[in-house]
């Protein structure tokens, strides 16, 4: 580096340090589930996702969305305080909040062992394994809350969790419908076979085809697993069968939020069939 412009960076600084506010980072949250900028903030408010409090910046832009925004929080008893952009930045993990963040409260999972318990036969489970995008759980949430499942069962670890962005997706089913988060889903699969149910996974690679699937009318945890690595193989061992979905052969996979619409469609109708 060159003297001269080493000095002009340093006759600079004050006036930087001027501009910068420190307390910025001891007020910085990153491990906090939000929603950032202004038509996400009104969307999630209108769909009334269980939040804390709205943060809108310091010396903000007060437009229409942002007036909704305070409106909806107001409406809904949410604290709404004034923070500098620096806090909302590190809160949200972004400098594209457009100076406002809707801060969400933990979810509230249901307990494995007492869901069991409550289901009456037969039952429906959906479990997700190594589901990671946030907006396919939600979806994948609304379809199971459509279609009569009791609840929808979720890994700790390498799978998405019930953000902001997975109740959004909902479409509010997470508010109406029991989400479990288990240590162990393999677990979660043998205490279930213990209370009567078989385990399904999904494959394209599957023992059965959807139109002629066996155990519709039986007590069955479906298992989804990603898109690109399919089940893990503990939970693929585990299964009592693999169910495929029939396919076109120049259709590579289905997104997993889609399979699962299928397939708990064709249960529903089987079962609905069934009682006629």
């Amino acid at each position: 580096m060159r003297p001269g412009k080493k000095r002009r960076e340093s006759a600079a600084a004050p006036k930087r340090e001027q501009t910068r506010r420190p307390e910025n980072r001891r007020e910085t949250r990153p491990s906090s589930d939000a929603v950032a900028g202004r038509n996400p903030v009104v969307e999630a408010l209108r769909a009334k996702i269980p939040a804390k409090e709205l943060l809108v910046a310091e010396r903000a832009e007060i437009d229409e969305r942002m007036q909704e925004a305070m409106r909806l929080a107001k409406n809904q008893n949410l604290l709404i305080k004034e923070v500098s952009r620096g806090v909302l930045d590190g809160l949200t993990g972004t400098t594209m909040h457009q100076g406002i963040a809707l801060v969400i409260k933990p979810f509230q999972y249901a307990n494995f062992e007492e869901l069991l318990k409550k289901i009456q036969k037969p039952g429906l489970l959906i479990g997700l394994d190594g589901v990671t995008d946030p907006h396919n759980l939600g979806a994948i949430v609304r379809s199971a809350a459509a279609f009569g499942a009791n609840g929808v069962v979720i890994p700790e670890r390498r799978t998405a969790a019930m953000t902001g962005s997975a109740w959004k997706s909902s479409a509010g089913a997470a508010a109406r419908l029991p989400i479990s988060q288990v240590t162990n889903l393999v677990r979660s699969l043998e205490d279930a076979k213990k209370a009567g149910f078989f385990v399904v996974g999904l494959d394209a690679e599957g023992d059965e085809s959807l139109p002629k699937f066996s155990l519709a009318l039986e007590s069955i945890y479906v298992i989804v697993g990603s898109e690109g690595k399919g089940l893990s193989r503990l939970v693929r061992e585990t299964c009592d069968l693999i169910l495929s979905i029939p396919m076109q052969s120049d259709v590579e996979s289905l997104n997993a939020s889609v399979a699962t619409a299928i397939v708990l469609h064709q249960i529903a109708a089987t079962r609905a069939a069934s009682t006629i």
